[in-house]
C-alpha cells in the first residue's frame, strides 16, 4: 500500500521556477510507484495543512533559500514528520560554500582516512564589508591573497543554480562581479577559477552504504554552465557517464581517475553528514578531483543532473524515490 507523500515545492527563492519544476516531476515519479502525492507550495498555510494532511513521509523538492539552508528541514523536525533528505544542522553547514576546507578538516582528523578530495583555494567577504567598512578599496589585494591570481571566481556564498556566478579575468571586472553575486547573498566568495572536466556526481544512501552514481560529464556549446544553460537543453551537452577520453586517452587510466573522482565525492558527502540523496559537484582538472560544490536537494527536472546518473545506472527515478519515501513508513 502507498504512502501519503507531501512534496514541497516552490518556495519564495530566486529559484522557485527550478522547484517547480522539480517537484513535478517528483509528483509524477511517487504517483507512478504507486504513492498519494500532496503537492505544497511553502506558504504560509504550509503547517495548517501539514497538520490536516498527516502525510507520512515529506519529499523536499525545494532548491535555494529555505529548500536548502535547513528551514524547511528544522520545521519538519518540529512538526514530527518524517523526510527524505539530510537533516537541518547538516543543510545548515552545506549551504555555506565557505565552510569546505573546516568541514574537510575536521572529517580527516576525526576519520584518519587518506585524503582524495581537493578544492579551489579562495577567500569569503561579507556585504557589509563592502558597503560599510571599505573592503572594496582593496581589490588590489585579490590577485595575491587568491593562489594562482587571475581568472578567478566569483559567486554568493549561499545559493545555487549558478545564479550570481562570474569568471573574472582582471581586477578592473571585480567590482561588478561583486555586486551581482551580493544581489543575491550577503557574502561572495572568490576563488581559484579552476579550468578542467566539470561533472556531477549523484550519491544515494547514508554514510558508508552511500554509493555514487556514474557521473555526468557537462559540456555547455558556448560559454559557462550558467542559469540560462541550465534551461536551454540546446545548450549543453550531458554525457552519462562521463566519456573516458575527457579523463585520460589511456582506457585503464581513465577507469581510474573515474573511481577517484567517485570517492572525492563520497569523501565529501561523509564528511558533511549528508543522509539519503545529494549530489556533489566537481571539476577533474587533469590531476585532482576538485569540488567546488555541495547539493542537499538535487534537481529533478527532465534536464537534471541526478536523474541523468540514475539512467545511467539503469535506475528509474520512480524506484528511487520509491525506496527513499518507503524507508520512512512509520
Amino acid at each position: 500500500m502507498g504512502l501519503k507523500v507531501a512534496v514541497l515545492m516552490g518556495g519564495a527563492s530566486f529559484e522557485r521556477e527550478f522547484s517547480l519544476a522539480s517537484g513535478k516531476q517528483v509528483c509524477a515519479a511517487l504517483e507512478e510507484a504507486g504513492h498519494k502525492v500532496v503537492p505544497l507550495d511553502t506558504t504560509s498555510d504550509l503547517v495548517p495543512t501539514l497538520r490536516s494532511e498527516r502525510p507520512d513521509v515529506a519529499y523536499i523538492a525545494l532548491h535555494g533559500k529555505h529548500g536548502e539552508d535547513g528551514t524547511i528541514q528544522s520545521l519538519l523536525e518540529f512538526l514530527d514528520i518524517p523526510f527524505v533528505g539530510s537533516p537541518a544542522s547538516v543543510c545548515r553547514s552545506t549551504w555555506n560554500k565557505d565552510s569546505l576546507h573546516t568541514t574537510m578538516a575536521t572529517y580527516r582528523a576525526m576519520t584518519g582516512e587518506p585524503p582524495v578530495a581537493s578544492w579551489p583555494q579562495g577567500i569569503c567577504v561579507a556585504r557589509d564589508a563592502f558597503k560599510d567598512m571599505g573592503a572594496a578599496t582593496a581589490l588590489d589585494l585579490v590577485e595575491e591573497r587568491v593562489i594562482g591570481g587571475f581568472p578567478v571566481a566569483v559567486k554568493p556564498a549561499h545559493g545555487g543554480s549558478a545564479m550570481g556566478v562570474h569568471r573574472v579575468d582582471c581586477q578592473d571586472d571585480l567590482g561588478e562581479a561583486i555586486l551581482d553575486a551580493l544581489s543575491f547573498d550577503e557574502h561572495v566568495v572568490i576563488e581559484q577559477w579552476v579550468e578542467g572536466v566539470e561533472m556531477a556526481v549523484s550519491i544515494l544512501g547514508t554514510g558508508w552504504d552511500a554509493y555514487a552514481l556514474p557521473p555526468v560529464e557537462i559540456v555547455p556549446k558556448q560559454g559557462l554552465y550558467d542559469t540560462a544553460a541550465r534551461l536551454d537543453a540546446s545548450a549543453v551537452d550531458y554525457y552519462a557517464p562521463v566519456r573516458p577520453l575527457s579523463l585520460s586517452p589511456d582506457e585503464g587510466d581513465a577507469q581510474a581517475i573515474r573511481a577517484e573522482i567517485e570517492r572525492a565525492a563520497l569523501e565529501v558527502y561523509r564528511a558533511y553528514g549528508l543522509r539519503d540523496l545529494g549530489r556533489i559537484d566537481v571539476i577533474w582538472d587533469g590531476a585532482q578531483a576538485r569540488v567546488f560544490e555541495t547539493n542537499v536537494s538535487p534537481g529533478m527536472t527532465d534536464l537534471s543532473l541526478f536523474p541523468a546518473a540514475c539512467r545511467a545506472a539503469g535506475l528509474t527515478l520512480a524506484g528511487v524515490l520509491d525506496r527513499l519515501v518507503s524507508q520512512y513508513a512509520r
